[in-house]
């Protein structure tokens, strides 16, 4: 008999837990709560699935039971429980159990409930320094700002422990396909309910498989995200190559907010990413991603970076210790080309590929920012420019744009002898929806078609020269080169004014009739 839980039964499981929350907690919020408890829940049913195998090996050796654990890609340490002899002073263990998901199940009825899912956190992450160091440090389950009084704060624990209670993630039950892909859909799903919130974590999956696609990583690449929220992006960027039939790449992220950069981690290890470095840093004040002092380099680097950020740093730009902003430093009200500019020195040179999306003020904002385009373009390093229908994002429903960069292009590149820009009108290829739109299969495939062809086509692409693009004053708004204007149905005015006539003698008719009918009931019109 298949007793294998699918992927709907464990994303329905998932998103019932979330109604704890709802209506109490904002959802930017909750979704810390839910995907460490999904994360939890994740790690302690492997231990015990595997416990299970090992005591029926080895019986009643709990030692070498223990052992075998240890190896585990995550340790669950033991909790100890103290309180003071009031009469004695002496400090005695009232309580030791083994810290995972299920002992907190147990005690979900507890008044500190709240206090004892932090204890079990704090111990989880220090018996796993390595991997999970600073991972729960931004998560408080016994907060009352964010969950209430202790009555009501309680009460939404022990739901919260309940209904996680009724998946079962254990490996012989559900895979660990299921789990990431349960982990993502999540993750949508806050961020359709975050609105503009949703910004700091979340890209639109179609969106990021785009990306990732136009960035076309392959086997034995360094992949980059330097601002990667949740780390979606990066996971689809992997998933591109393992589809080659690969798993040999690394994968790298950078990410400001330390509640999103703890999603991120738990993400790559749901995922069996585990090797993936994620860094909390500033990624253009402070960047981590380093290497005897000098950026570190990457084949491919991908981003959705925060729309025209204010404040980014531009202040220091002049004196970067690593030299990024040499072409020109971006306003200070818009750090869109700060992010662009951050992900190409960053690209390896002569070889490196960038995927980023844009608002479409980038693509034609004069001052510093058009002479960093202007720049980059003579430098010959911009590949492509896609245009995106409006409304695919929940923090806005503006049209945004991919800018594709290839330093291959450069001096001693592979495509050195490539001289000009693609252009992709996609703006009105999109599904329709009630609160947001989203791309199809057939879009997506479309645009990844068309950038591979480099070639014209009517009314979508438009391969414009060098040339081209310096008498447009490097002005990259995708009207100017792709014609996308429909002419009018040419009128026929004969037909029109036979039309015409018709008309009026029907309404000749009509006002006899009328006239009649007033007559016969002695109504006198002026």
């Amino acid at each position: 008999m298949n007793d294998q839980i699918t992927q709907q039964e464990v994303n329905a499981t998932a998103w019932a837990a979330c109604d704890t929350f709802r209506g109490v907690v904002d959802p930017a919020q909750y979704k810390d709560y839910i995907l460490v408890m999904l994360f939890l829940k994740y790690i302690s049913d492997r231990w015990n699935d595997h416990y299970a195998e090992y005591k029926e090996q080895y019986g009643d050796d709990d030692e070498r039971i223990r052992r075998k654990l240890e190896r585990e890609r995550f340790l669950l340490p033991y909790v100890e429980m103290k309180e003071e002899d009031s009469k004695t002073g002496e400090t005695k263990v009232i309580d030791r159990f083994v810290g995972d998901f299920n002992a907190l199940y147990e005690r979900r009825n507890e008044a500190n409930i709240g206090e004892l899912i932090n204890i079990v956190l704090d111990h989880i992450e220090d018996a796993n320094k390595s991997k999970l160091e600073g991972v729960f440090r931004n998560i408080d389950f016994n907060s009352e700002a964010n969950l209430g009084k202790a009555k009501d704060r309680n009460r939404r624990l022990k739901t919260l422990l309940e209904d996680f209670n009724k998946l079962d993630l254990r490996p012989s039950r559900v895979s660990e396909d299921v789990i990431g892909n349960t982990y993502i859909y999540l993750i949508e799903r806050f961020g359709s309910d975050a609105g503009k919130k949703a910004g700091e974590f979340y890209t639109p999956k179609m969106v990021s498989r785009l990306l990732s696609a136009l960035a076309q990583p392959k086997p034995g690449d360094r992949i980059c995200d330097p601002s990667c929220g949740s780390g979606s992006l990066l996971i689809e960027a992997a998933q591109m190559v393992e589809a080659q039939g690969s798993h040999n790449y690394a994968l790298f992220g950078e990410e400001v907010n330390g509640a999103t950069w703890a999603l991120a981690r738990m993400n790559m290890f749901i995922h069996s990413k585990d090797a993936a470095r994620i860094e909390w840093c500033d990624t253009l004040n402070s960047p981590a991603l380093v290497e005897a002092d000098r950026l570190m380099k990457f084949n491919v680097v991908v981003a959705n970076p925060p729309f025209s950020l204010d404040k980014w740093g531009s202040e220091h730009a002049d004196n970067d210790r690593y030299k990024r902003f040499w072409r020109g430093v971006p306003p200070k009200s818009k750090g869109d080309w700060a992010f662009i500019t951050n992900m190409i020195e960053r690209a390896l040179p002569q070889e490196g590929r960038v995927a980023v999306v844009v608002p479409h003020g980038v693509l034609f904002r004069g001052g510093a920012e058009g002479r960093i385009r202007q720049k980059l373009i003579e430098e010959n390093l911009l590949d492509a420019v896609v245009g995106l229908p409006g409304n695919l994002f929940p923090t806005t429903s503006i049209p945004v744009a991919i800018l594709v960069f290839d330093r291959a292009r450069e001096k001693g590149g592979a495509r050195e002898s490539v001289k000009d820009v693609l252009f992709v009108d996609a703006s009105q290829e999109f599904v329709p929806g009630k609160n947001q739109n989203t791309l199809a299969d057939e879009h997506f495939s479309k645009i990844v078609a068309t950038v591979a062809a480099r070639q014209n086509v009517n009314k979508y692409a438009y391969v414009a020269t060098l040339d081209e693009l310096s008498e447009n004053a490097f002005n990259l708004n995708i009207p100017r080169y792709v014609d996308t204007f429909e002419e009018d149905e040419e009128i026929d005015i004969e037909s029109v004014q036979r039309e015409i006539i018709r008309l009026e003698g029907e309404l000749a008719q009509v006002r006899s009739r009328m006239q009649k009918c007033l007559n016969d009931l002695g109504v006198e019109v002026m």
